[in-house]
């Protein structure tokens, strides 16, 4: 019965266009229903091959950062970079530049060429970017690779969280992209690991280690050049591009593999939606639905963009220089504070996702964005007077990020969902690109130089603005941010191309 039902779900959709190449599809009209027979779908072994094969840029994006954060004393002593503080923040924010370059272009391509090629590009500019790095020679060059190395994962930032808007049902589609945003905690963990021993200078010489850390990085990037196989182009990217028979060929296979839920009978006749076929959205049409027709939703986008930036980036790259400067740990063993630290950001939004898509976003994304904002100003006092040990402050640490891990990925949850179709990975780049330049890229090298200072109460300066950062972009969810819990993406944001 339910292969029946899917047959003459595809049956009726392809008699509507005639299978002749993309490029003479491009101005015809179409019904599909395309969107409701993937979002009736139970999970099944396909969305678990999608989770994990994104999830795992996730990762890498967190080994990535970790190395960065946890490397920083190894520059420092470094015989080659003899880096200063300032030199650490600077090579960060030359790593979050290049990201919001990265997600600025590839975020442009993504919506045109689609999500399947893009995976592929992005990850291997970053492959080369990060082996590169390991090659590095002065503080220019390293700077350069971090550049470029971060335009990869901007790149990803785009086309992953597309890809997982589009191809998950909507009951799953909140957890499942907190859940994948958040793997990034677990190559922060692995990160944490690798630079325990390669840090050790009984294993490795000073000028060693770091260097084989950026490699065994790159290294991992190549297992995922193996599993984007396993990730089909958007369904909804190709029903739009001119390319419906793709379309339904793979949403074909994904219902063989799965099973609907029990409120979608099997002989049902999926209600469809009309679209006029296009090769690609004009920048023009672009400006005018993010900045004219969903001006509310771009505000809420980049106030918890700009906000979780600044307050994940600033804290995270200067974690180890607080450590060793303020509490006199050593370079080599920064990496087990990291640890706990990444299992409160991974706990986060596994334990608290499935709330965004029961109780609600709006409620949600209000409480962590608050919370972490005010556990963030509390700790923040306590640094400021000494009363905490390294071990202490690493506590209060995981307690404030087990909410702002889950913040933070509801920012690229509410960007990703609430623009239409053939908007959404510019959206999602350009909302990053703009908080992260905002707040991202001189939060690292700002706190740099607080710490620089030598001063508890300068940096607990840095720390309050975070924390009003933060509280301020809980109220602007509150009162602003979308309902999009268990709704589909049609209904939150109708495709510019549907017609009435």
């Amino acid at each position: 019965m339910g292969a029946t039902a899917r047959r003459r779900g595809a049956a009726v959709d392809k008699s509507v266009s005639d299978p002749a190449p993309a490029q003479q599809d491009n101005g015809r009209v179409i019904e599909t229903s395309i969107p409701a027979r993937l979002d009736s779908l139970r999970w099944g072994g396909f969305h678990t091959r999608v989770v994990t094969a994104l999830g795992i840029t996730w990762i890498l994006d967190g080994l990535e950062v970790t190395l960065a954060g946890a490397l920083s004393g190894a520059l420092k002593e470094s015989p080659t970079l003899q880096f200063s503080n300032f030199d650490v923040g600077l090579a960060n924010s030359a790593y979050l530049a290049g990201a919001v370059i990265g997600a600025l272009g590839f975020g442009w391509l993504t919506d045109r060429i689609g999500r399947k090629k893009l995976f592929f590009i992005t990850l291997a500019l970053y492959l080369t970017a990060t082996a590169a790095t390991a090659l590095s020679w002065n503080i220019a060059s390293y700077a350069l690779f971090r550049f470029l190395t971060g335009a990869g994962i901007g790149g990803e930032y785009t086309a992953i969280n597309s890809t997982i808007q589009e191809l998950v049902p909507a009951r799953y589609r909140g957890w499942t992209d907190l859940v994948i945003n958040g793997s990034f905690w677990i190559g922060a963990a692995i990160g944490a690991v690798a630079a325990i021993v390669l840090l050790d200078p009984r294993l490795l010489a000073p000028d060693m280690g770091w260097r084989l850390a950026y490699f065994i990085g790159a290294g991992l990037g190549l297992i995922v050049l193996f599993m984007r196989m396993w990730i089909p182009e958007s369904p909804r990217w190709l029903m739009v591009h001119g390319r419906p028979e793709e379309a339904h060929a793979i949403v074909d296979d994904i219902e063989k593999a799965s099973t609907r839920h029990s409120d979608h009978a099997a002989d049902e006749i999926f209600p469809k939606i009309r679209l006029r076929m296009r090769s690609h959205t004009p920048l023009g049409e672009v400006a005018q639905t993010l900045f004219t027709t969903y001006r509310q939703r771009s505000l809420v986008g980049l106030v918890l963009m700009a906000s979780q930036a600044f307050f994940y980036n600033a804290i995270f790259f200067t974690f180890a220089l607080v450590l060793t400067d303020f509490f006199g740990i050593p370079s080599s063993h920064v990496g087990w504070y990291i640890l706990p630290f990444a299992a409160g950001n991974f706990l986060g939004p596994l334990l608290l996702g499935r709330l965004f898509d029961t109780i609600g976003r709006r409620a949600m994304i209000a409480t962590t964005y608050g919370a972490s904002g005010v556990l963030l100003a509390l700790s923040g006092y306590l640094f400021s007077i000494g009363v905490l040990t390294a071990q202490t402050q690493t506590i209060a640490w995981m307690v404030i990020f087990f909410f702002a891990s889950p913040a933070a990925s509801a920012a690229y949850l509410t960007v990703s969902e609430t623009f239409p179709l053939e908007v959404r990975a510019l959206a999602i780049a350009l909302f990053y690109a703009i908080g992260t330049g905002i707040g991202g890229v001189a939060g690292p090298a700002l706190f740099g130089a607080l710490v620089d200072t030598g001063s508890r109460n300068s940096v607990f300066a840095g720390y309050l603005f975070g924390s009003a950062l933060m509280i301020g972009a809980a109220a602007v969810a509150w009162r602003y941010a979308v309902a999009a819990e268990r709704k589909s993406l049609e209904s939150v944001a109708r495709p510019l191309a549907s017609v009435e």
